[in-house]
């Protein structure tokens, strides 16, 4: 009685499911140690020791340690990451009004009066600075 045992390696189509997976798969987990090696360094809570005895666990023992990283730590993962994206809408938008400038047209016009009360600029320089302005 010689029966033929069928393996996934007998079928084609099925051993290409399976390396797609197993591709998947690694990809996966390489995303997840990156991410938790980048958490490690972005928390501020944590002191330098901290950091390495993480980051030697999770390098050294990475199965585990990543698994023990996402127990132990891994609630506090979404809000340094919120943190961390509102520190950097907050820049950005600092960055954006410093660059465009928050000044409007009657701002400017304001300070053109005024600057013409205290006799800083003449009539007529007033003048044409307003011409400019509301061109």
């Amino acid at each position: 009685m010689n029966q033929s045992v069928n393996l996934a390696s007998d079928y084609p189509l099925l051993n290409l499911f399976w390396t797609i997976a197993v591709i998947f798969l690694w990809v996966l987990w390489f995303m997840l140690l990156f991410r938790v090696i980048a958490d490690i360094f972005r928390d501020h809570e944590l002191n330098g020791w901290m950091k390495a005895f993480w980051a030697f666990f999770v390098l050294i023992l990475p199965f585990l340690g990543v698994f023990v990283y996402l127990i132990v730590r891994g609630s506090g993962m979404h809000e340094r990451d919120v943190h961390q994206a509102k520190r950097h809408q907050d820049e950005f938008q600092t960055y954006v009004r410093a660059a465009a400038g928050t000044s409007s047209t009657t701002d400017e016009l304001a300070r053109l009066a005024e600057l013409k009360n205290h006799g800083d600029i003449t009539d007529k320089e007033f003048e044409l600075a307003k011409t400019k302005l509301l061109a």
